[in-house]
Order: structure tokens, then sequence, then C-alpha cells
């Protein structure tokens, strides 16, 4: 196939030669709509693996806020038994820190009683 070509500067007129036709056949259509299609698939199944990918993730996350959501609860109530037995705790050793308390026990078990007149000696 020829072309004739008309320069604007030039009066004459130059021939160019096509090796292919302009248009492409049936066969290249439906070849590039096959590749097009192929390329859609690869793209949507692409796509679809990281909608999964984060779908997925998103739901590990939730798992781990809950996860860590029971282990506070835990600690928490772990800690208020352990306040409570504290506070229990002060209460006893005040108790057997009071000096008529600790008189009444030495009398009990040990069988003590006030010193008389002249057992106690002060040392300086």
């Amino acid at each position: 196939m020829s072309v004739a070509v008309e320069t604007s500067g030039r009066a004459a007129t130059r021939t160019l030669n096509v090796r292919r036709p302009l248009v492409a056949p049936e066969m290249d259509r439906r070849r590039l709509l096959q590749a097009m299609r192929r390329w859609l698939v690869r793209r949507t199944f692409a796509l679809g693996l990281v909608l999964v990918a984060l779908a997925m993730g998103m739901v590990w996350v939730r798992l781990q806020v809950t996860e860590i959501g029971y282990q506070l609860s835990a600690a928490r109530q772990m800690q208020d038994r352990l306040e409570q037995q504290r506070r229990e705790l002060e209460i006893e050793l005040a108790t057997l820190r009071d000096r008529s308390h600790l008189a009444e026990l030495a009398a009990k078990r040990l069988g003590m009683r006030d010193p008389d007149k002249g057992q106690v000696v002060e040392l300086r």
C-alpha cells in the first residue's frame, strides 16, 4: 500500500510505503480482548487477595484487643483482692502491736505478769 503525502514547503510529493494494514485484523482484536480480560481477572484476583488479607488482619487485631481486655480485667480483680488482703493485714498488724493486746497474750499464753518493784533495772 502506498500513500502520497504533499509537504507544505515543497511542491514535490513523497510516497510512503506502509507494510502493514492500518486496521488490525479481527484475530488481533480477539487476542487484545483476551489479554485485557486476563489482565482484569488478575487485577481483580489480586485486589480480592488484598481485601481478604486486610479483613483477616482486622479480625486478628480485634481478637488481640479482646484477649488483652480479658487479661486487664483479671489483673484488676487480682489488684482488688491484693488491696483487700493488705487492708486486712494492716488491721491485724495494728491489733497485734496494741500494748493491751500484747499484755493479754503474754499473760494467757506465757504466764507473764507485770514486774514488781526492784525487778526493773534501767541502763544508761
